[in-house]
């Protein structure tokens, strides 16, 4: 088959960014609606001992659903909507809760962020996700996600937190994501019915064969199944970010994968910038342009964001997160990218240090007007 391939070595050994997703049958016992206090610390303990190898963790966890429901008594039956929402709202603080125990062990803090399918899609929104992840990160926190069920309506919801933690991965520009499951990995068949069923260990493309190895989801709290799973690998790997479906059922999961326990990865072709590049440059159309000076040239030929200093003119108008084009003074182009600023406020504050960005606007915004990260140059 030759879209399998095998990887040298665990890709979480040299991850700088790795997101977990857990499934609420990992976390939730689905008898008494509790949360698996050894299993959880245990697997805080992995992330602990990431965030001793400078890597940054995210969790995507399931959970608030199965919790709530047992807290109001919702215990029999499929759940309306709004029951599902009910139980979201409260449960969602019990699980924060457990976390917060947990990770305060390592005196690690966490943060709860809630999310929408339209938060990953709408620009604007993704980006301001995408700037609240990154700045809980750089404060040392590990974001506890999971979608906002108490007002998400069915046609804005994900469904599952597969999808959505493959959504935080590319959000994030992550190198690695785990989705911990039970069972550990991708096979040609479903194992619990076919005994000849074979084990893949990496996939390099998703071929219309390895999507037809997908199974139905498991009864009881998973809303999953393989089916999201090589959704949520469509969707990494489109973002350059390596994905691994694991076994999560045992003591300190995170720590078995990096010792190289048995799973599926998925690889990408490219790195997670150099896809999200790639799709700057080929997906975006333009809706105004940033005209620059000879300074503002060279840094952005030497890799240095764009800054409000080196813009001499802005034409067109554009909201925050919108792709612009960067020329010279002479018009030729330079590149394009995600600006920071609408172009009322880009009016404002060009010509000026960013220092002066926050008594100009009245509020602080990037020190960027484009990020280094979300800018592609000509070749």
């Amino acid at each position: 088959m030759s879209a399998q391939r095998k990887p040298a070595a665990s890709p979480l050994v040299a991850a700088r960014r790795i997101v977990l997703k857990i499934g609420s049958a990992l976390l939730v016992d689905e008898a008494t609606g509790k949360v698996r206090r050894d299993w959880l610390e245990a697997l805080t303990d992995d992330i602990a001992a990431a965030r001793q190898r400078k890597q940054d963790v995210l969790i995507v966890s399931s959970g608030a659903i199965a919790v709530g429901r047992h807290h109001l008594g919702l215990t029999s039956g499929a759940l309306r909507l709004e029951e599902k929402q009910a139980a979201a709202a409260t449960g969602q603080s019990r699980l924060t809760h457990a976390y917060e125990e947990a990770l305060a062990r390592h005196r690690i803090s966490v943060a709860q962020v809630l999310l929408t399918f339209e938060d990953t899609e709408e620009r604007r929104r993704h980006l301001n996700a995408r700037s609240t992840l990154s700045e809980l990160l750089r404060l040392g926190a590990v974001p506890v996600i999971n979608e906002n069920d108490t007002v998400a309506t069915e046609e804005i919801r994900f469904g599952d937190n597969d999808r959505l933690a493959a959504r935080v991965a590319q959000m994030t520009s992550a190198d690695v994501l785990v989705l911990f499951s039970d069972i550990d990995g991708l096979y040609t068949g479903d194992p619990r019915k076919d005994k000849k069923a074979e084990h893949l260990p990496a996939i390099a493309e998703l071929t219309p064969e390895i999507e037809a190895m997908a199974g139905k989801a498991p009864p009881g709290y998973s809303s999953g199944g393989m089916i999201t799973k090589l959704a949520a690998a469509r969707i990494a790997m489109a973002a350059g970010c390596r994905m691994a479906i694991a076994d999560g059922r045992g003591q300190n999961p995170l720590k078995s994968l990096v010792e190289g326990a048995r799973c599926t990865w998925f690889l990408p072709s490219a790195s997670p910038p150099a896809a999200r590049k790639g799709w700057i440059a080929g997906s975006l159309n333009a809706a105004g342009a940033l005209v620059v000076d000879d300074g503002a040239s060279a840094a952005l030929g030497k890799g240095k964001s764009l800054l409000p200093a080196g813009v001499v003119s802005v034409d067109g108008q554009f909201e925050r997160g919108d792709a612009v084009l960067v020329k010279d003074r002479a018009g030729k182009l330079l590149g394009r990218g995600l600006v920071a600023y609408s172009s009322r406020d880009c009016v404002r504050i060009i010509g000026h240090k960013s220092g002066e960005i926050a008594a100009i606007l009245g509020y602080r915004g990037r020190d960027e007007m484009i990020h280094r990260d979300d800018l592609v140059l000509e070749s």
